[in-house]
């Protein structure tokens, strides 16, 4: 199953939702216009996480964003963890349900961690048959994001922008386009975010993730742990530009804030655009390159940090 993009709810402006934020939101109204929530940590909930969801779901969009589903992996589907998936959706009224491309484990193991694939044509076949399945399970498209990476593939012959559009094109399926992601992994492997940005079709653009990463000098590690940095900001101006339907969703998975400092971070990609109308910012690209050269003075190293991925948050987020 698959629709176009226009058929996507334009959301707006949302954050992700987590249990430290429960009694805010319960007490005061947010200002944000949807919510995004890790799948997993309400599949098999009934408790009070389910309650608040169910209550926040009442006044807010909601969006599924899953760590688990292994589109990548030559393991079977698991039908159960689908079929868990999709009725969550259905009470939620999801708006869309997203993971990752990638893989988290092989033979019955799971890493914890989404690890990147061969991007080979032999690859493309096979998740594109994965998608397919997983979308007519669903009843609804998935929504696929570009994960952050730190090692690639000596037998890959295309590149990740390339991969992704032609599995949108074979599959129908939506594209998450994480710029922070593109940024971690353009220092990580050296290539060039906006060519990365440019390639990706813009049509197929659902939703963008904003986030914080941490600089370790000789990389950087996806580690959604504080504010977005200028030369993602900028990124993220020349992402949305191309793709102004689609929502924009902030990140922040550790080391987590009061509830109005994520307000104020999303507050600025709101900004961003109502400010400054399309006419205004002629060269979108010029002020990316130009954001990007001063890389070093904008994301200062910092020690490796003991934050864990992302997707080993998801069990500590479970109340």
């Amino acid at each position: 199953m698959s629709l176009q993009p226009h058929y996507f709810p334009a959301l707006g402006f949302g954050v992700g939702l987590r249990t430290v934020h429960f009694a805010h939101l319960l007490q005061q109204p947010a200002r944000v216009d949807w919510f995004e929530i890790i799948s997993e940590n309400f599949m098999d909930s009934h408790g009070r996480p389910r309650s608040v969801l169910d209550r926040i779901a009442e006044r807010y969009p909601i969006v599924m964003h899953g760590v688990s589903l292994s589109i990548g992996s030559t393991d079977p589907l698991n039908h159960d963890y689908l079929r868990k998936l999709k009725r969550l959706a259905d009470d939620t009224q999801a708006a869309w349900v997203s993971d990752h491309l990638c893989w988290t484990g092989v033979a019955g193991l799971n890493t914890h961690d989404l690890l990147p694939l061969p991007l080979t044509e032999e690859s493309l076949a096979h998740v594109a048959d994965r998608v397919r399945i997983v979308q007519d399970v669903l009843e609804r498209p998935l929504v696929l994001e570009n994960p952050s990476s730190y090692v690639t593939f000596a037998m890959s012959t295309l590149s990740e922008w390339e991969f992704l559009s032609r599995l949108t094109d074979a599959t129908g399926c939506g594209l998450l386009l994480d710029v922070n992601n593109v940024y971690v992994s353009a220092v990580n492997h050296d290539f060039d975010p906006v060519e990365y940005i440019e390639h990706i079709p813009a049509d197929r653009v659902v939703q963008f993730h904003l986030a914080g990463h941490t600089n370790c000098g000789t990389h950087l590690i996806d580690t959604h742990d504080g504010p977005v940095i200028d030369p993602v900001w900028e990124l993220y101006r020349l992402a949305r530009t191309r793709s102004p339907r689609a929502a924009t969703l902030l990140e922040w998975d550790a080391r987590i804030p009061e509830f109005a400092v994520l307000e104020a971070e999303i507050a600025k990609a709101r900004a961003m655009f109502g400010c400054v109308g399309w006419a205004e910012s002629s060269s979108p690209t010029t002020s990316v390159v130009t954001a990007l050269v001063g890389l070093e003075d904008s994301a200062h190293p910092t020690s490796t940090p003991t934050v864990p991925h992302p997707a080993l948050c998801v069990a500590a987020e479970v109340e």
